[in-house]
C-alpha cells in the first residue's frame, strides 16, 4: 500500500505514544496511591481482627451495613469489576468514580469482622473508576475511553500484586476468551509499570515468593530425561485439578449468589446475614481461624496461608476446600472484595496437596497450584504464566505454561467476571459448529 512521506507510519505511532503517555501518567499516580492506602489500611485491619476474635461475630451485622450502602449510593456500581468489562465491551453510563470510595471501604469492613475475600476486586475498580473520571475530564472518546478503563485494570492490577508485566496482559486477556486485542497494549504496560512504581514509592511491600529446593534437569531444547517425564505427567494432572477447581469455584461462588437472591428474594439484607452466620459456624466448628481474611499470612506461625503452602506439612488435605468454601459464602452473599488472593490460597493448598500425595516438590507444584487455578477461574492463562515469572523467577516457566494452559481448557467457559465474553471457544467442536 503506497503511502506519503507526511502520512509516514512511525510519526502517528510517536504521537500515539505521547498522547497515551499523557493520558496514562495520572491514571497510574492515582490508581498506584489509592491501591498504596487501600494495602496499607487492609494489613492494618487484618492485625486488628487477629487482635480482636470477637469482631467475627459482628460480621452478619457488618453484611447489613455493606448492603444498605449500596442500595442507597451504589447504584450500578454494585457490578464491580463486571460494569468495567461491560463498558469495555460497550461504553454507555460509564462506571461512576462512587465506585471507588464504596469499595475500598466495604472491603476493608469485610476483612476487619473476618470475611473471606481478596483484594484485586477493590484495586481493580478504584482503577476503573479513576480512568473513567479522567476519560471524562479529557473529553476522550468512546474508543479512548474503552482504551483508558483497560489501563485502570491494568494498574490496579499491576499495583496490588507487583506484577506489572501481568498487570498488563491481564487487562487485556480477561476481557474476551480465546482473543487479544493489541490496540491498548502499550497504554496498559504503562499504566501498569507506573501504577506499580507509585504504589511501591509510598512504602509498599509485597510478599515475596520462592520456589526452592528443586532443579530442573530439563535443558534447552527441552530433550526431557525420564525423571523429568514423570515429574511432567505430573504436572498434567495437576493441571487438570488445578482446571477443575477453578470451575468449582466459579459455579459455588455463582450458585450461591443465585441461590440465596432466590430463596431470600423479599428482604435481601438478610442475605448478608445468613452468609456471615454460616462463616461463623464454619469457623467455630472447624476450631481455626486460618480461613478467615486474606490468608497470604496467618496470626500463627504454623498456621494454613498461602507462605506456608510453600513447605512441607505447611496444610492439611482439605485446606483447598475449605478455603473455597469460606470465599464463596463471603463473596456470594454480598460482602466485598475480590477472588484472585483467595484462588491463589486455594491452588497454592491443592498443590501442595498433589505434590504430598504424588511425591512431587511442594514448593514447585504449590507455585504452579497459584497461578493455575487462578488461569482457570479467570480465563487468563498467558497472565497467569507471566504472574510466575514475576513472581517465582524463570526456571521453571515450561511447567507454568503447562499448568496454566491445562487448567485454563479444563476450567469450562465459566469464569469469576460474567461480561467476559466468549471470542474463540475451547472447544474444537463446538468452534467446528
Amino acid at each position: 500500500m503506497k503511502q506519503s512521506i507526511l502520512s509516514f507510519e512511525p510519526f502517528h505511532i510517536v504521537r500515539h505514544l505521547l498522547k497515551w503517555t499523557v493520558i496514562t501518567i495520572p491514571v497510574a499516580l492515582i490508581t498506584g496511591s489509592l491501591v498504596a492506602l487501600f494495602l496499607w489500611l487492609l494489613d492494618e485491619v487484618t492485625h486488628l481482627q487477629w487482635q480482636h476474635a470477637w469482631l467475627l461475630f459482628l460480621l452478619p451485622v457488618a453484611g447489613i451495613g455493606i448492603h444498605f450502602l449500596y442500595k442507597l449510593w451504589g447504584k450500578n456500581a454494585e457490578a464491580g469489576n463486571n460494569l468495567i468489562v461491560d463498558e469495555i465491551h460497550e461504553p454507555g453510563a460509564g462506571v461512576p468514580a462512587r465506585m471507588a470510595p464504596l469499595v475500598l471501604i466495604t472491603t476493608l469492613v469485610t476483612h476487619l469482622f473476618g470475611g473471606s475475600a481478596g483484594r484485586e476486586g477493590t484495586a481493580v475498580q478504584m482503577g476503573g473508576s479513576m480512568a473513567n473520571l479522567l476519560g471524562k475530564w479529557f473529553r476522550l472518546s468512546k474508543e479512548d475511553i474503552r482504551i483508558i478503563l483497560m489501563t485502570g485494570i491494568a494498574a490496579g492490577f499491576g499495583a496490588v500484586f507487583g506484577t506489572p508485566l501481568t498487570g498488563a496482559i491481564f487487562a487485556l486477556e480477561v476481557l474476551a476468551i480465546g482473543r487479544i486485542k493489541y490496540d491498548a497494549l502499550i497504554p496498559c504496560l504503562m499504566a501498569s509499570v507506573f501504577g506499580h512504581i507509585v504504589c511501591s514509592a509510598w512504602g509498599i511491600a509485597h510478599t515475596p515468593y520462592h520456589i526452592a529446593g528443586f532443579t530442573t534437569t530439563v535443558p534447552r531444547p527441552y530433550d526431557f530425561l525420564p525423571a523429568d517425564v514423570f515429574l511432567l505427567a505430573k504436572v498434567i494432572l495437576a493441571g487438570i485439578a488445578f482446571g477443575l477447581v477453578g470451575y468449582l469455584f466459579v459455579w459455588l461462588s455463582h450458585t450461591i449468589k443465585d441461590q440465596s437472591k432466590r430463596l431470600i428474594p423479599a428482604h435481601q439484607w438478610l442475605i448478608p446475614v445468613a452468609g456471615g452466620c454460616l462463616i461463623i459456624l464454619l469457623t467455630v466448628v472447624l476450631g481455626t481461624r486460618d480461613y478467615l481474611g486474606l490468608g497470604v499470612l496467618s496470626k500463627e506461625p504454623g498456621g494454613v496461608s498461602i507462605t506456608n503452602a510453600f513447605h512441607a506439612q505447611g496444610v492439611t488435605h482439605w485446606s483447598w476446600w475449605w478455603k473455597l468454601l469460606f470465599t464463596a459464602i463471603t463473596l456470594g452473599t454480598g460482602f466485598k472484595g475480590g477472588e484472585v488472593t483467595p484462588l491463589f490460597f486455594i491452588g497454592a493448598a491443592l498443590g501442595n496437596t498433589i505434590a504430598t500425595l504424588t511425591g512431587a516438590p511442594v514448593d514447585l507444584f504449590a507455585g504452579l497450584g497459584f497461578i493455575a487455578v487462578f488461569a482457570g477461574a479467570t480465563n487468563t492463562p498467558l497472565a497467569c504464566v507471566l504472574m510466575g515469572v514475576e513472581l517465582f523467577g524463570t526456571d521453571h516457566v515450561l511447567y507454568y505454561a503447562i499448568a496454566c494452559f491445562t487448567a485454563y481448557y479444563f476450567s469450562g467457559h465459566a469464569g469469576i467476571y460474567t461480561s467476559q465474553r466468549i471470542a474463540v471457544s475451547k472447544s474444537w467442536y463446538r468452534n467446528k459448529s
